[in-house]
């Protein structure tokens, strides 16, 4: 199996450059590759898609034509051309839309190297990568035999700090069993309700940068407007530089802060039950609501499942998706229908069976017992 590892970097300005350098040497490749790909085509449109192999023939010549791409990571550049053709067998495969001409505009940028003499000192952490050589890092990988190092991904997002994903292999790590199950209940007050009665509380990390936000997004937009005024390119505009990294990096901490939590109550998750049966939930429909949408969409609720998803089959536990019909309606102990109730509403007595339920409470229960049906059924 394969685990992916994201940590920051801190490169020394020299290697700055040379990270910039590669990041426009693929970009030019990629650009290269394609528009003579689309010329090959529209001379011919009965010829064959070439494959890696005769790619990498030309990527050679083209070298041999551009010099300077030499002065970067070469695996950098045959992964440029991969990835291209990939993207190809994708587009004919109706997966994806049809490969398009990158841009130096975007401040987010990554190239991705493959050369197998990455190593990582857990001691020191630091990371040695093709042309950079030691790169000091905040990840910590001490578990991870270097020769496990597949590939590493070198990543400059929009706040122009920078980062690595780093992918190694790694053998089976399947938790010893708990004989537990559990039904679990998204929501907007609370992240996640279990059927144990167990509630996650939502970050509401929107609300609390709301004002910070507020404060440079209105820069940003008025420094955008002087610039255009004054002719500038915003590339090259250092007040809005200065005003859009300040939002990007409020943007990044929001990401960063809800992902690290959302890692944290996953993984107590999957390390307390061996059965996890979770909602689905159809968020392009919900956030349709204008009064929720903001926070429907801060949840991050399709991040949470996917989280789950790859951490029950990285550690041997077993994920069910359940519809959500009526859950919220059906009492939880004797199986009767109650009624639609309004969102306002989040507690209720059972007309029938006369139990008080908790309105999440009652409906991860439902989803834990539709849950166990359907595996069961299996």
């Amino acid at each position: 199996m394969y685990k992916g590892i994201e940590g920051k970097i801190y490169p020394n300005r020299a290697q700055q450059r040379l990270i910039n350098q590669t990041f426009g040497h693929s970009r030019f490749v990629w650009n290269q590759m394609l528009a003579m790909l689309n010329t090959r085509y529209d001379n011919n449109p009965d010829a064959k898609l070439l494959s890696y192999n005769a790619l990498s023939i030309l990527l050679t010549q083209l070298k041999k034509e551009h010099p300077w791409l030499k002065e970067v990571d070469a695996k950098a550049l045959q992964n440029s051309v991969k990835t291209l053709r990939e993207t190809f067998d994708r587009f004919f495969n109706k997966q994806s839309n049809y490969p398009r001409f990158k841009s130096s505009k975007h401040y987010k940028k990554a190239y991705k190297t493959l050369e197998r003499t990455i190593r990582f000192n857990a001691n020191q952490r630091y990371i040695k990568l093709p042309k950079l050589g030691w790169v000091k890092c905040s990840m910590s990988l001490n578990d991870i035999n270097n020769d496990n190092i597949t590939s590493v991904t070198v990543i400059r997002k929009s706040n122009n700090n920078y980062y690595i994903s780093v992918l190694v292999e790694i053998e089976n790590q399947a938790l010893p069993k708990t004989e537990k199950a559990v039904g679990i209940d998204l929501g907007l007050t609370d992240l996640a309700i279990t059927s144990d009665g167990v509630k996650y509380p939502s970050l509401y990390l929107h609300r609390k940068y709301k004002k910070q936000l507020h404060y440079w997004e209105k820069r940003l937009a008025r420094r955008r407007i002087q610039a255009k005024k004054d002719g500038k390119d915003l590339r090259y505009a250092k007040n809005y530089q200065k005003a859009r990294i300040q939002v990007a990096k409020l943007h990044q901490k929001m990401k960063d802060t809800r992902k690290d939590y959302l890692h944290k109550v996953t993984t107590e998750l999957v390390e307390t039950y061996d059965v996890i049966c979770i909602e689905e939930l159809k968020t392009s429909n919900m956030i349709k609501n204008h009064n929720l949408a903001q926070s429907i969409a801060s949840q991050s609720w399709r991040m949470f499942r996917n989280m789950l998803a790859y951490k029950c089959l990285t550690y041997g536990k077993e994920l069910i998706i359940v519809n959500p019909y009526k859950t919220s309606q059906v009492c939880s102990s004797c199986g009767v229908e109650t009624g639609k109730k309004p969102l306002s509403v989040r507690h209720f007595t059972c007309p029938t069976c006369h139990t008080q339920h908790d309105r999440d409470i009652n409906a991860s229960k439902n989803i834990k017992n539709i849950g166990l049906g359907m595996s069961l059924s299996q």
